[in-house]
């Protein structure tokens, strides 16, 4: 079975592999138009980059109801343990571990990682999935850095990443990350929620394709693509 990857809009994915549900920064309900509600999705797994509310968004009530396995940093999993989650695993920025469905291993990302109710959300990450099928990098909310250099030498088969700029990175520093990353295909994210992110993923998409060897991929919401 291929690994299927989704979007949920924002930076929320569902990532469906060998039987397994994993959700990438679930927040559902506070998107102007989501594809689905946090009530109809099921999960396994929830990998939680940071503490901003625009991606811990749904967890806490669909770990609840879902018993799904919360991996996310230190400081986070202690805040969702406050909230009442009760299944989950801390790792941290370089560590890596082998999950049933493969090997997490966090990045480094550049932004902040408040939690919702002002508490101290650690560092922000990113992921990298070392998957049966080939490495999926969900980049997180970050800003350009070197280290995707670094990334890319474990070799990327399909890459996540923001081009909103103000908050992340914008189109011109996501085709830098692109070319650094070398991905066999890429997938931008965290663009058109709102106003101050409004980007043209399909004009990002032709620079791509111009200056770069990878693959690019414009999802619409609930639209997949195979690993």
């Amino acid at each position: 079975m291929a690994t299927r990857v989704t979007w949920l809009g924002h930076a929320a994915f569902q990532v469906e592999t060998n039987g397994t549900k994993i959700l990438i920064d679930p927040f559902l309900s506070g998107q102007p138009s989501p594809p689905c509600k946090p009530d109809e999705v099921e999960a396994n797994f929830i990998l939680v980059s940071h503490g901003h509310a625009d991606h811990v968004g749904d967890t806490v009530e669909i770990a609840k109801r879902t018993g799904a396995t919360v991996i996310a940093n230190f400081e986070i999993v202690n805040w969702l343990q406050q909230q009442g989650v009760q299944k989950v695993h801390p790792q941290h920025i370089g560590g890596a571990y082998r999950h049933p469905f493969g090997k997490v291993k966090l990045t480094i990302a550049h932004h902040g990682s408040g939690l919702p109710d002002g508490s101290y959300g650690g560092n922000p990450a990113g992921f990298l999935l070392y998957l049966p099928e080939g490495n999926l990098y969900f980049a997180g909310d970050t800003a350009l850095t070197l280290d995707m250099q670094l990334i890319g030498e474990e070799g990327v088969k399909l890459a996540l990443l923001p081009i909103g700029d103000n908050f992340t990175m914008g189109p011109d520093d996501a085709l830098r990350a692109v070319k650094l990353l070398k991905p066999a295909r890429v997938v931008p994210m965290h663009y058109n929620t709102w106003p101050l992110i409004a980007q043209d993923p399909h004009a990002w998409a032709d620079r791509v394709r111009k200056e770069t060897s990878a693959e690019p991929v414009v999802l619409e919401l609930g639209q997949s693509v195979d690993l």
